[in-house]
């Protein structure tokens, strides 16, 4: 009888339940088991930081619709890839961190890089085991991807000792598991459906919300026949963005502080009201909001605000059986409204407002101005990275989304340094598709040398970094004798330089003028490219009303 070894087994079972893709960092006890996942078909990507490794993983499961794997090395590799569990976890995305182990029967012993690896990792992720034995492989890996894409979904771990990796057993004793099947795509109560409508047209000042959860649910193609339907003014989330098109006439993005602060009802379809929607708390919202959640996670509902009606379930499926159910009705919100009339003034003044810092041709420039030729220069299908403190909030109300699960940020963690690791996997598991990464310096130097990971692996990603020198903003010309501020970076860093070198191509934008020019050249270049742009250190946002809540 054939016998089979535990690297070959993992691999074999990865790639059975639908894991393509492994973002890592090789050596002691993993080395071996990489080469293996390569030759059983899955995509392994090296990567210079176990962090980055992680955040690509979660990034890609979030793209691909089944999680993705990170494999790292014991002890420490482990420990620096717990930064993308949690940013998973926060972001309710599937991944498989596979973490190598010292060998078993070195436990409690002082083994190299020892470390209680599932006992740290358990807080950060859904599921979390180690393979105590080599046939049990398929099996843990088949709970791993259960916990990972079932209910809400989340990252998971697997502790993957040495000895289990180059341990053997006979080919008949494998314990043999199915594929996970795609989630069940569960329905919410009818009658609550029906009282869902029927609030939705008692409320004067209705909106809906459109979250990622409905972006990872794929339930674009529902929902734009329910905002189609019903003519509902909705707001998308940062990463809900293009689940219904931005630039769509029923769009109060440029008005979203109105639309949540005098809403009388909000229908949060997969949202979730945290920090990102100010908790649905005054002054941020109406004091007597009226809430219709719609929600994969039962315990999320009435979070922080009662939900006056609930919908637990799968978000495409519900969607569908509000449309079904709206053929009884016949009902859409008019056109012509009070309501409609307020939102569409505050859009138009908040335009108004940044207009002239869109069409400021000063140098060095600032946000609104360098946004304005990305966003004319954008393709339509491009896959945007977004990261930074301005940068990514300006970009956030400046770069339009129109296709689902095309806008990757920070997200619920707020974590910088997503960015790279982001665009890695989209570009990996898109290849067909154009993939944009504006960052601020900051974010960028968290994950800096991911650039090499590009050039190695000649991935075309498109980089953009607004360069105000420092964390937030800058200060320049910097008095002689003054302590350097906290939050100081060195301005005019010549960060396209850095790609120069790796083999890439680099460009630095002095004048606004000339960005288009550079925007064109780097996306006629086949490889990737960094275009640098320094900003005023003083150039920032619109004044906000609520400047303290405006995260």
């Amino acid at each position: 009888m054939a016998t089979v070894n535990g690297a070959q087994l993992m691999a074999r079972s990865l790639k059975q339940q639908g894991v393509d893709y492994m973002f890592g960092i090789v050596g002691f006890p993993v080395q071996g088991f990489a080469a293996e996942a390569q030759r059983e078909g899955i995509t392994y990507i090296g990567m210079r930081n176990e962090q980055a490794a992680s955040y690509a993983a979660h990034a890609a499961g979030y793209l691909t619709g089944r999680p993705q794997a990170c494999l790292t090395v014991s002890g420490p590799g482990v420990i620096h890839a717990f930064a993308g569990l949690a940013n998973a976890k926060q972001n309710c995305w599937p991944m498989i961190l596979i973490g190598g182990a010292s060998p078993v029967y070195q436990n409690g012993m002082g083994g190299f890089q020892e470390e209680r690896q599932v006992e740290l990792a358990a807080p950060y992720c859904k599921y979390a085991h180690g393979i105590e034995h080599v046939h049990r492989i398929p099996y843990y890996v088949n709970q791993a991807v259960r916990h990972s894409i079932y209910g809400r979904p989340g990252p998971v771990y697997l502790d993957f000792p040495d000895d289990i990796i180059r341990g053997e057993c006979e080919e008949d004793e494998v314990i043999d598991t199915a594929r996970v099947p795609e989630p069940p795509r569960t329905q919410a109560d009818p009658d609550a459906v029906e009282a869902a409508l029927t609030a939705l047209e008692s409320a004067e000042r209705p909106l809906v919300v459109v979250g990622k959860g409905m972006a990872w649910s794929r339930a674009e193609d529902e929902i734009r026949e329910f905002i189609e339907r019903t003519q509902l003014p909705f707001l998308n989330s940062p990463m809900g963005k293009g689940t219904m098109p931005d630039d769509d006439p029923l769009s109060v993005g440029a008005a979203r502080s109105t639309a949540l602060r005098e809403a009388d009802l909000v229908f949060l379809m997969g949202a979730r009201l945290n920090w990102i929607m100010h908790y649905g708390l005054p002054p941020r919202f109406n004091k007597d909001v009226r809430i219709i959640q719609l929600d994969i996670e039962p315990e999320e509902i009435g979070a922080n605000v009662p939900a006056e009606v609930a919908l637990v379930g799968d978000g495409k499926a519900i969607v569908g059986q509000l449309n079904r159910a709206l053929d009884n009705r016949q009902w859409f919100y008019p056109s012509e409204t009070p309501w409609r009339a307020v939102l569409q003034e505050k859009a138009q003044a908040n335009m108004d407002a940044v207009q002239p810092m869109i069409d400021d041709d000063s140098v060095p420039t600032n946000y609104y101005r360098a946004f304005k030729d990305i966003v004319d220069w954008l393709p339509h299908d491009a896959i945007i990275i977004g990261e930074g403190a301005n940068t990514m909030d300006i970009g956030r109300t400046q770069m339009p989304n129109r296709l689902a699960r095309h806008r990757l940020d920070a997200g619920t963690y707020g974590t910088m340094g997503v960015g790279l690791g982001f665009a890695v996997a989209a570009a990996v598991t898109n290849p067909d598709k154009p993939i944009v990464s504006v960052q601020g310096d900051s974010a960028f130097g968290f994950t800096g040398m991911e650039l090499e990971t590009m050039v190695r692996y000649n991935l075309p990603v498109k980089m953009i970094v607004l360069n105000n020198g420092g964390i937030g903003g800058g200060v320049h010309p910097l008095e002689e004798g003054r302590t350097l501020p906290p939050g100081n970076l060195t301005y005019g860093a010549h960060y396209e330089g850095m790609l120069e070198a790796l083999g890439g191509k680099g460009l630095y934008v002095e004048d606004p003028k000339d960005l288009r020019a550079a925007l064109d050249e780097a996306m006629a270049y086949n490889g990737p490219t960094l275009i640098n742009v320094p900003l005023n250190p003083r150039a920032g946002r619109k004044p906000q009303q609520f400047g303290w809540l405006t995260t």
